[in-house]
Order: structure tokens, then C-alpha cells, then sequence
């Protein structure tokens, strides 16, 4: 009894103590992240933090966790260690959450206890990536946009009421964007379930992130705002003018990058940044831009990215910047700039009444002559370096038309821009028509002129051409970028297009950040791998950049820095392969593997050498927008069809708007790909266009070779009219199964013939023994009765008489006697059965079954034992032999 009682108190005290430990969340926290929010999982037990063990943990699992520490939402729920090995116990095993448990405790697992001891290895470490408490959401870049925070269950929206640029400025180091450059208010409330975040931030601003910061609730228990709070952070911020003493409206241009001072390369920079320049500083209008004039020694290296300002914009930050490929840049190469000093100043206005003539152009250092009412840009290219040509003047935006156009017309263009060189000169709206006046007309430049408007030419708005005729340009420093692979989307060899070629790219370094911006801006998730296990390719092509090198602030690849542009960056085993998280094997109209030209069509236009262009992509048929549609894609088209040459390049649905997705915009290819997939394009599926935009095209021929026929694809057309045409190809195939039915028919009437004929055959020599058994046995009884009795004495002849008879089987027939009950040999199915009804002799399919049918003298033969004719045989093929006992 003691010792049951001892074993009672042992037990009570080991509940009591689960119940302590199950109902007091366990410590947690995350380690060696590279913030709070994300890390190995550690939690504390007897005072002593341990790991969790990766086995089965998963996502659901991640979710508790960050829950518990509110950081948000999980992201990702790595194992194997992939923070780095613990060290100390491994306090849990075989963890699994439903995901909706408030701690990581109160998931199901193991016993807790130091599995380190049991031979489990900190190698499979488990770990969490959380969202983090804050984000800035609905912005469009990744450092920018609305303040939301996650308390626990939902992203909820801050007001701008007391919020301070302090609280900004912890959220953009937290967030790993730099700094804060500007804090917006009034912005609308998305739909968030009517919640507010109901606490005002009080941060220093030395905090390392917004959860440290002290809060306190809003005056009555509601903020006061007017809407919700946005957040611009940038890497650069900040903008001075620095000299030697002389007056502070000049200098040369610095900027603050990432917390440090750099001064601005030289290249590229224009009078349209020397204006937002001046603007921001609050400095009047730019006068000029010399060069070496005010250059300040400085340890910091020149910064090289290349700011691309309109003039209009607010912040130098603001304006577009490319830094990939930008050549290292010299320390006397700096920019600078002479602002004139009066805020109420405005540029001079440009003398719009007359063409200005060639040669008169000014310096790059001279004053600019025109104010802002006058521009350049290119559209619908998909990148401001290449598009339709077009000029904002007399505040509308106008075109060029293409007569005359030409590669001196279109460098003017280009290095008006600060695009490089250019190497292509569109006519015939390849970028699509534009709309509002034609501006030029017949320009004549020598392409040494500093802006496209020193031209000569017919003058302002005299001309004699329609959209149809815009003019457009490529230049060098265009980019673009694919992913090349035979079998996949969003994996392959990454290509850029630059200097107006396709080349590769190389892997080094490709840290996860570059990685993950490559992917986004390919449409293909957030995340990806370089693969260096893949061999390489064979072939020459260019291989352009190398050292590629992004941050989280940049928002494209092309504001990442890198090695110059050079066409062998590194050797051909060094190109880079990277798949996505987005990845998906390409899909085919098709089962078999199918090549380009079955992965396009025309549709509406009466043949298959003129419609709307449809392409095949994730399973199903698309469009394409007529955005940047002209001649040169619809010749690509043709020529992939094996339809001859384009005669015209149709837009704005002109055979009917299609259905389905849009696959496929701002299409720019030069006319000689082989086939559309090697052009230029944004990335699958993203489009701003309606099916009213479907863009066709009109071919010179039909087609002069027929496909393979496969599932999808279509058979090729006769250039023969009146043939070969819909109806008459509906016809060919309507006759061919009416064919194909005949013939069948025939088959099944001469084989139907046939088996008439053997059972006319089996029936014969069924008769012929059966008259010959009557016959001998008439003749026997008679030669019995004339040698028995009188020949006037009558004698009865019974069924009896039959007795010695024997049954007459089918060829190769089974005995009966070696049948299963009620089964029927097929020979009796098939023709016995169809002559009982017309021969002298019936063999009843009851024989094989006695007790079932009619009682008949054949019956009673079976039943009484007697075989009956079982030893007549019968041979069908030739001449009948009876043989009797």
C-alpha cells in the first residue's frame, strides 16, 4: 500500500508539472537573421535556450512562431540548418502545429527533453522567416508605400496623425532601405475591416526597429488622421552643392547614398537633372554645367549610376537611374552646376513660331534656351530608351514622321536622351500610332545637333502624314530581359538586350537579393537558385555583364551595380542559369514536343496566312496588344508561319477582339528574329491593354508547307482558291469519313457473305447424313419384316428405332460430357444456333443442360444415358463421311 501510495504522489506530481510547463508559453526567440523576425528557432526551457529539431516542420509551424513574437506573417520555414547550427540541447522533436495555436508550446510534440543526447545533430536546426511587424505596402517600388503593421491576425493601416519622419526613418533601416526621404499623408484607406492602428509611435530614432519604439494610445482611444500614412526610403537622400568658397547656388553635385557623401559622375548628366537639382535646393533654375571646374578632393570613390531627370521632377531621387553597366568613373569627371540663384526665376521661353535652324545649337555647358514646355521621350518601347519618338511642345505631346528618318535623325534622339548611340530607326509606327499633332516632318539631321527640335526641317506641325507613319527609335543602351530554356518558364540562361543584341549574363556573384529582383521583374515569384550544376551552352553569343551587384532599394536590375558593359564579361561556363520560384514546364497546344510555329496562329481573317494573332502559353491560347505593334513584328510572324512576307500590321482588334488572356505586350522586335519569342516584350500575361487592342497582321502568301499533324495545330492551306478554302476543307474531311464508313460497311457485308456460305455448307452435310441414316435404317426394318413374318403383317416402329442413332457434332466440338453447366461451345453460338430454325435436324441448347426445355424424343434419349448418334462424325470441309457402329 506504501508503495502504491508513493507511486500515486509520483504520478500527481508529474501532471502537476505538465500542467505547470503545458500551460506557460515557452520562451522564444529567433537567432542569427538578419533581423529580429527572421532566424533559427530557439525557445528557453530551465532557463537554458535550445533549438527546435527540423523534423516534420513546416510552414504551419513557422506561423506559430511568428505569431508568437509578433512579427507577421511566415514566409518561410527553412530547416537543415540554414541559420547556422545551435548549440546546447535540442529541447524539441517532431513538431506539428495547426497553425492557429497562439504558442509554439501548444503544438503537439514530442516530450521536451535534450534530444541532443539521443544522437540528434544541430545540422537539422529548424528556422522562420516572418514578414516582420511593419511593411509598406501598395507602392511601387520595394522601399515605398503605405505604413501597415501586423499585430497578430491582420495587416492593419497607421494614420498620419503624429506620425513623425523619426518613426520613418526605423521603419526604412528596419525594412533595410536607407534612409527616409519623404513622409506623405492623406492617403486613402484601403479596405482593412474598418481597423486602425489605434497607438501613435514615439520613436527617437536610434531604435532598431518599430517594435522597440514607445508607444502611446491615441487621444481617445481614436488617432486623429485624415487618411493613412506612406513612406518613400531611398538609398539616396539628401543633395548639396560643395566648392571652394564661392557662392552656395554652384558647385559640384553630392549626394547622400546609403548615409555617405558621394559626388555624382558626370556622364550622362544633363541639363534636365541640373534643373531638378537647382529646384530642390531651392536655388532657381540651372544656368550651366561645367565640368572639372569645381572639383572637391574626396576619399569616397565617384558614384557612377546615372540619374535620367524630365526636368519636372520634385527630388533628383525621383527621376529614373540606371546603374548596371556604367563604366568606373575618374575623380575630375564630376557633376556640377551653375543655378541661377532666383527661386521666382523661370527658364526662357522658346520662340515657338519658326523652326530653330541646324548649327545653332549651344554648348552642353551654355544656359538651356527653352523652359520645360518642351520635351523628348520615347513610348510604348518598354523602356525609355527605346519607343515612338515624341515631343512635348506647346504643352501637348506630338510625333515625328518617318519621311526622311533616318540612323543620323535617330542618334540625335538617343544622345538628347543620354541613351548611348542609336542602332535601329523605325518607320511605319513600329511602337504603335501615336495620337494628338505630328510635330516634324521631312527632318534632315546631321547628328551632331544637341537637341532632335535643331533639325532642319519643314517646321512646327507642317506635314503631310498620319500615325501610321510615326517615327521610332532603338538605342543602344536599351535593355531588356528573358529567361532562355527549352522546356521551362522562369528558368534558364538569363539573357539582357543590350546594344541591340542578346547576350548572356554571368553568375558572379548572384547574391539572393539579386536573385529575388530578377525573378519579380520576370513575373516569376519572389525567391530563386542560380544553378551550377547545369552544363554549359554551346554556341557564340555575348556575354555582357558580370559582377552583379542589387539591394534591396533598387527596384530593377538595371539600378543595380556591375561590372561594365563589355561583350565577353567572362567564359562561357560562367553564364548564369537561375530557376525561379515561379517555375513551370512550358506548355504545348500539343501532346508531343512542339516547336514555335505551333505555338502560333491567326485567327478571324479568313485563312491562316491573315487574323488575330493568337500564341500559346500556360495551357492556353492568348493575344497579343497591339501596344508597339508595326510591320517588324508582324514580319516576324509571317515568316514563322511560312506565310511569305507582311503586307500590313493590323491593330485595334481589326479581325474581331479574341478571348482568353492577353499574353503578350509592348512586343519589339527588328523584323529578322526566327520567331516571336525573340523579341523583346514585357513579361508574360502582363499587359495594361483590353481585347479591343488584339493586334493581326495580313501575310503575302499562304502557307507552303504543312505542319505536322498533331493535336493543335492546323493542317496547312493550298494557295489554290476556291479549293482549298474553309468550306472546302470541311468537305475533303466530311468525304474522307464517309469513305472510311463505306468501306467498313463493304467489309462487314462480305464477311457476313462469307459465313453464310460455310453454314450453307455445314447445313448440306447435315441433311445429306441424316436422309442417308433414314435410308438405311427403312431398308434395314424392311429386310427385318419380310424375313420375320408375313408381308401383310404390320409392325410399329417407336421412338426406340432411333436408339442406335448417334448424335452429330459440330467440327471440333467438346463432348458434352467435358462441358460445364450451360456452357455452349462457340461453334453451336454461331452456327448451329442459326440454322435450328431451317434444318431437319434440331440440336436443342438444352442438350448440354438436361431437366431445361421442352420434353422431345431427344430428351429422352439423353436422359435415359443413351448417346444417341454420338458415334456419327461428320466432316464439314469436302465430301460428308457418315460412319456408323
Amino acid at each position: 500500500m506504501a508503495l502504491n501510495g508513493y507511486l500515486f504522489l509520483q504520478g500527481l506530481c508529474f501532471v502537476l508539472l505538465s500542467i505547470m510547463v503545458g500551460g506557460q508559453a515557452l520562451e522564444l526567440r529567433l537567432m542569427d537573421g538578419g533581423h529580429r523576425c527572421e532566424g533559427r528557432v530557439e525557445v528557453k526551457h530551465h532557463g537554458i535556450w535550445g533549438t527546435v529539431n527540423g523534423y516534420l516542420w513546416g510552414l504551419q509551424d513557422a506561423a506559430v512562431v511568428c505569431r508568437q513574437l509578433g512579427c507577421g506573417d511566415a514566409v518561410d520555414a527553412p530547416t537543415g540548418s540554414y541559420f547556422g547550427p545551435g548549440v546546447g540541447p535540442i529541447w524539441l522533436l517532431s513538431v506539428s502545429c495547426v497553425g492557429t495555436e497562439s504558442a509554439l508550446s501548444d503544438c503537439s510534440h514530442n516530450p521536451i527533453r535534450d534530444y541532443s543526447k539521443a544522437s540528434f545533430s544541430h545540422n537539422w536546426d529548424a528556422g522562420a522567416v516572418c514578414s516582420g511587424f511593419v511593411r509598406l505596402a501598395g507602392g511601387d517600388r520595394p522601399c515605398s508605400g503605405r505604413v501597415e503593421v501586423h499585430p497578430g491576425e491582420h495587416w492593419i493601416p497607421v494614420s498620419d496623425g503624429n506620425f513623425t519622419f523619426l518613426a520613418a526613418q526605423v521603419i526604412c533601416a528596419e525594412l533595410g532601405c536607407d534612409k527616409a526621404v519623404s513622409v506623405l499623408g492623406h492617403v486613402p484607406f484601403r479596405e482593412s475591416g474598418g481597423q486602425i492602428w489605434a497607438e501613435e509611435f514615439r520613436c527617437t530614432g536610434e531604435e532598431p526597429e518599430l517594435w522597440s519604439c514607445p508607444r502611446v494610445p491615441c487621444p481617445g482611444g481614436t488617432c486623429c488622421h485624415s487618411g493613412a500614412v506612406q513612406v518613400v526610403c531611398s538609398a539616396y537622400s539628401e543633395v548639396r552643392l560643395m566648392n571652394n568658397g564661392t557662392s552656395q547656388c554652384e558647385g559640384q553635385v553630392q549626394m547622400n547614398i546609403s548615409g555617405g557623401w558621394r559626388a555624382l559622375c558626370a556622364s550622362h548628366w544633363t541639363m534636365a537633372n541640373a534643373h531638378v537639382v537647382c529646384r530642390q535646393l531651392g536655388y532657381g533654375v540651372a544656368t550651366s554645367t561645367p565640368r572639372g571646374t569645381y572639383y572637391v578632393e574626396g576619399s569616397n570613390p565617384i558614384w557612377k549610376a546615372r540619374f535620367h531627370c524630365s526636368g519636372a521632377e520634385s527630388f533628383l531621387w525621383n527621376c529614373p537611374v540606371t546603374a548596371m553597366g556604367a563604366p568606373d568613373c575618374a575623380h575630375g569627371n564630376t557633376a556640377s552646376v551653375i543655378c541661377s540663384g532666383n527661386q521666382t526665376q523661370v527658364l526662357p521661353q522658346c520662340n515657338d513660331s519658326v523652326s530653330e535652324p541646324g548649327g545653332s545649337a549651344a554648348s552642353e555647358g551654355s544656359p538651356a534656351n527653352c523652359s520645360d514646355s518642351r520635351r523628348l521621350r520615347l513610348a510604348d518601347g518598354g523602356g525609355r530608351c527605346a519607343g515612338r519618338v515624341e515631343i512635348l511642345h506647346q504643352g501637348s505631346w506630338g510625333t515625328i514622321c518617318d519621311d526622311g528618318w533616318d540612323l543620323a535623325d535617330a542618334h540625335v534622339v538617343c544622345r538628347q536622351l543620354g541613351c548611348g548611340q542609336a542602332v535601329d530607326a523605325s518607320a511605319l509606327a513600329r511602337f504603335g500610332a501615336g495620337s494628338g499633332p505630328i510635330w516634324l516632318d521631312e527632318l534632315n539631321c546631321t547628328g551632331k545637333e544637341p537637341h532632335v527640335w535643331r533639325c532642319p526641317s519643314r517646321g512646327w506641325g507642317r506635314h503631310d502624314c498620319r500615325h501610321k507613319e510615326d517615327a521610332g527609335v532603338v538605342c543602344s543602351e536599351f535593355l531588356a530581359l528573358r529567361m532562355v530554356s527549352k522546356d521551362q518558364e522562369c528558368a534558364g540562361w538569363l539573357e539582357v538586350f543590350y546594344n541591340g543584341t542578346w547576350g548572356s549574363v554571368c553568375r558572379s556573384p548572384m547574391e539572393d537579393i539579386t536573385l529575388s529582383i530578377v525573378c519579380s521583374q520576370l513575373g516569376c515569384g519572389d525567391r530563386g537558385i542560380l544553378n551550377t550544376s547545369v552544363a554549359f551552352r554551346e554556341g557564340s553569343r555575348p556575354r555582357w555583364v558580370d559582377g552583379i551587384l542589387c539591394q534591396k532599394t533598387d527596384t530593377s536590375l538595371w539600378q543595380c551595380p556591375s561590372d561594365p558593359w563589355k561583350y565577353s564579361s567572362c567564359s562561357p561556363k560562367e553564364e548564369a542559369y537561375i530557376s525561379c520560384a515561379g517555375i513551370r514546364s512550358k506548355s504545348c497546344p500539343s501532346a508531343a514536343p512542339c516547336t514555335d510555329k505551333e505555338k502560333l496562329r491567326l485567327r478571324g481573317g479568313g485563312s491562316q496566312c491573315s487574323g488575330r494573332v493568337e500564341v500559346w502559353h500556360s495551357g492556353s491560347w492568348g493575344t497579343v496588344c497591339d501596344d508597339s505593334w508595326s510591320l517588324a513584328e508582324a514580319e516576324v510572324v509571317c515568316q514563322q508561319l511560312g506565310c511569305g512576307h507582311a503586307l500590313e500590321a493590323l491593330g485595334s482588334a481589326a479581325f474581331g477582339p479574341g478571348n482568353g488572356s492577353i499574353w503578350l505586350d509592348e512586343v519589339q522586335c527588328r523584323g529578322s528574329e526566327p520567331s516571336l519569342w525573340a523579341c523583346a516584350a514585357e513579361s508574360w500575361g502582363q499587359n495594361d491593354c483590353k481585347h479591343e487592342e488584339d493586334a493581326g497582321v495580313r501575310c503575302s502568301s499562304e502557307r507552303t508547307a504543312l505542319p505536322p499533324a498533331t493535336a493543335g495545330t492546323r493542317p496547312g492551306f493550298n494557295p489554290i482558291p476556291g479549293i482549298f478554302s474553309l468550306p472546302g476543307i470541311l468537305c475533303l474531311i466530311l468525304g474522307a469519313l464517309l469513305f472510311l464508313v463505306l468501306v467498313i460497311l463493304v467489309t462487314q457485308l462480305l464477311s457476313w457473305r462469307a459465313e453464310r456460305r460455310a453454314l450453307s455448307r455445314v447445313k448440306g452435310a447435315v441433311d445429306e447424313v441424316v436422309y442417308e441414316e433414314i435410308d438405311y435404317l427403312v431398308t434395314t426394318n424392311e429386310d427385318l419384316l419380310r424375313s420375320s413374318g408375313p408381308p401383310d403383317q404390320r409392325t410399329e416402329v417407336t421412338s426406340e428405332g432411333y436408339d442406335d442413332a448417334e448424335e452429330v457434332p459440330l467440327p471440333e466440338a467438346p463432348p458434352a460430357s467435358q462441358m460445364s453447366e450451360g456452357e455452349v461451345p462457340p461453334e453451336e453460338e454461331t452456327g448451329m444456333r442459326a440454322s435450328q430454325t431451317d434444318s431437319s435436324l434440331n440440336f436443342p441448347r438444352e442438350a448440354a443442360d438436361p431437366g431445361k426445355g421442352e420434353e422431345s424424343p431427344w430428351l429422352d434419349q439423353w436422359e435415359k444415358g443413351d448417346p444417341g448418334y454420338d458415334d456419327v462424325e461428320l466432316s464439314v470441309p469436302g465430301t460428308p463421311s457418315v460412319a456408323f457402329p
